[in-house]
């Protein structure tokens, strides 16, 4: 290898450069894939700019072997990017993803530079890691799993402010995105579980560019992709206590991240185990006091992996009210619950009971704080008899209003005894032919996973 060649002046615009020119100057500030561009010329592939981790900046290679070689060295993949473009349009020309020998790069770098363009290689860095990839400008990121940047141009990404994205990346990796450091900008970025790059971090800058103010509002609500990910009942939990309303402590085992823990501690020594579905299911899969095993628990409830994202160990609440709390369609606060840990209340078994109060007004305050960033809501709470602490979260009203669980009409109506329990209720819609409406007979609330699950299946459904 010889010296480094950089022919830009430091002062100049960014528009005003190549594409491979504004990597580089991104490279200046920011962690970037590690990459080596080349120019066409008469002898074939020119370097012109070279990002490697443990090499000076812009380092020249005595030939296009030597530099792909050394990108190849470096790459975790053991693979590499080629992009061609013109020096005139930034857009590429032509994307060859995964190439996996030095031959194989250099031969396409040959074509490409006999073909009159300019041609970036760079490490292929995987997207399917547990990491996420996303857009930043101003106040608002978008971000998804198992996808490029662009990835935020279809829908199921996750929207967040940037000071709620900054610190679920932390609480999630571990690690700080450095998304504050953008300024006024749009940047495309990517995070990751392991370092990559040339400065071998654990977020990468693919795009920077100015930010011109859009009309585009920050939504927060699930599921979506990265939800999907956590796991629905963790991604709420995590919203819950971004907005600084009390969580237990949470260790979340995932499938497909690394275990990570939030919340506050509730002073107790018992625990509980809770699993989190990828959507939620209500009632569905296990929630029980006490330790159990996560691996075997994972594989007799969920053998094929596709249903639940993760096991939460999560910090017991003395319990001495617990229960739930729905927004109606008519905009009704319904709170319902029962003395104690509320499992029975939830599944059906337990009436919902008078509850205090000063209970009440508790969780009024809380639903207040909540809607203020999320409107309407849904939750299932625990109060200690000093504090409400939540225990799940969503977004959305629910569809009833009244004794109507599920408003609508039908041809006909079948009664369900709701001693009979959930998995015989979900037995009977899943059979259940068009036009049948359902009249639940016992004393159920109208916030339990009961009543969940008739407003997931939709139908029409009434309180006897």
């Amino acid at each position: 290898m010889t010296g480094s060649k950089a022919n830009y002046p430091e002062d100049a615009a960014l528009p005003a450069f190549r594409k491979d020119q504004k990597l580089d100057l991104l490279a200046e500030r920011f962690n970037v894939a590690q990459f080596v561009s080349f120019a066409p010329s008469e002898a074939g592939p020119d370097q012109q700019f070279c990002r490697l981790a443990e090499v000076a900046p812009n380092t020249l290679y005595d030939n296009v072997s030597a530099a792909i070689e050394a990108l190849f060295a470096r790459s975790a993949e053991a693979t590499i990017n080629i992009r061609s473009f013109s020096e005139t349009q930034s857009q590429s020309r032509e994307f060859l993803y995964a190439i996996t020998s030095v031959e194989d790069a250099v031969s396409a770098l040959r074509r490409i530079a006999s073909e009159g363009a300019f041609s970036i290689a760079n490490e292929t860095i995987n997207v399917s890691d547990g990491g996420v990839s996303g857009v930043a400008m101003g106040n608002l990121v978008e971000f998804r799993p198992d996808s490029t940047p662009r990835g935020v141009e279809r829908p199921g990404f996750a929207s967040l402010p940037l000071e709620w994205a900054s610190a679920i990346f932390k609480t999630v990796y571990g690690v700080d995105a450095g998304l504050e450091a953008i300024g006024n900008a749009r940047v495309e970025f990517s995070v990751h579980p392991e370092r990559r790059g040339w400065r071998q971090s654990h977020t990468i800058f693919w795009e920077y560019g100015k930010y011109e103010a859009v009309d585009r509002s920050i939504e927060v609500s699930w599921p979506n992709d990265f939800s999907c990910l956590l796991g629905d009942k963790v991604y709420g939990l995590l919203v819950a206590n971004l907005i600084g309303v009390p969580v237990p402590r949470t260790t979340v085992i995932g499938r497909r991240v690394a275990p990570f823990a939030f919340g506050i501690d509730t002073g107790s020594s018992e625990s509980w185990i809770r699993t989190s579905p990828v959507v939620q299911v209500p009632g569905k899969f296990t929630t029980t006091k006490g330790w159990r095993d996560p691996f075997k628990l994972v594989q007799a409830e969920d053998p094929d992996g596709t249903d639940l994202a993760s096991i939460l160990s999560q910090q017991s609440v003395p319990a001495f009210y617990s229960g739930a709390a729905i927004e109606a369609s008519d905009g009704e606060f319904i709170v319902e619950g029962a003395r104690g840990s509320g499992e029975g209340f939830m599944l059906g078994s337990v009436a919902p009971e008078i509850i205090p109060q000063y209970v009440r007004l508790a969780l009024g305050a809380v639903k207040e704080r909540l809607s203020a960033h999320l409107g309407s809501i849904r939750f299932e709470w625990v109060h200690d008899g000093e504090k409400v602490w939540i225990v799940q979260l969503h977004t959305g009203a629910s569809q009833s209003s009244g004794r109507d669980l599920v408003p609508g009409e039908a041809d006909q109506w079948v009664v369900f005894e709701v001693a009979q329990g959930l998995e015989a209720l979900r037995e009977l819609l899943r059979t259940l032919p068009p036009g049948i409406g359902l009249k639940l007979d016992g004393a159920v609330g109208r916030t339990s996973h009961i009543a969940d699950v008739v407003r997931k299946a939709n139908v029409p459904t009434r309180l006897i």
